[in-house]
């Protein structure tokens, strides 16, 4: 069958979105490492805070992420003073995880960085512009959820299950 040919005048938005994100995630990546973050650190400290005291199970499932993975993320976590794992006093078999003083602090300074981050990637967007974007892309986000470990494979190429 032969390919349909695409009609030029339209507009296409995937590769400028893509790019976007890519000058996003750079900047995100950049901003972060001086506070010895990564975005997989930044995602989990922010549920942490939305949460409160979450069991560690619950955290792989909001995180979409295998337990091992969130074992290594939190034992990160743990090393900088950024979260606190104990066991629940309900069931000794849990740990709870908890967002500490130090992790409360980390985040804020991470999303302040951001926010410059954003303000450098944006920079030509004034404030209007900005939250119609950002309720575009909130609106098109919400189809159905894709799980980190799927988009990781996706990224890698990796087809396997």
């Amino acid at each position: 069958m032969p390919a349909v040919p695409v009609d030029q005048s339209e507009h296409r938005s995937g590769a400028l979105l893509d790019h976007l994100a890519r000058r996003i995630r750079l900047r995100a990546e950049s901003v972060l490492a001086p506070l010895g973050l990564r975005p997989r650190h930044l995602v989990a400290l922010t549920v942490l805070r939305a949460e409160g005291g979450i069991s560690q199970q619950a955290l792989a499932g909001r995180l979409e992420m295998d337990g091992t993975n969130v074992v290594g993320l939190l034992n990160e976590l743990e090393a900088a003073h950024l979260v606190e794992r104990r066991r629940s006093p309900a069931d000794r078999r849990r740990h709870v995880v908890e967002l500490t003083e130090t992790g409360t602090k980390r985040l804020s300074e991470a999303e302040c960085a951001l926010a410059t981050a954003e303000e450098e990637v944006l920079g030509a967007l004034d404030a209007d512009q900005r939250e119609t974007l950002y309720e575009l892309l909130r609106k098109a986000a919400a189809g159905p959820p894709i799980s980190c470990s799927e988009a990781l494979r996706d990224e890698r190429g990796d087809t396997s299950a």
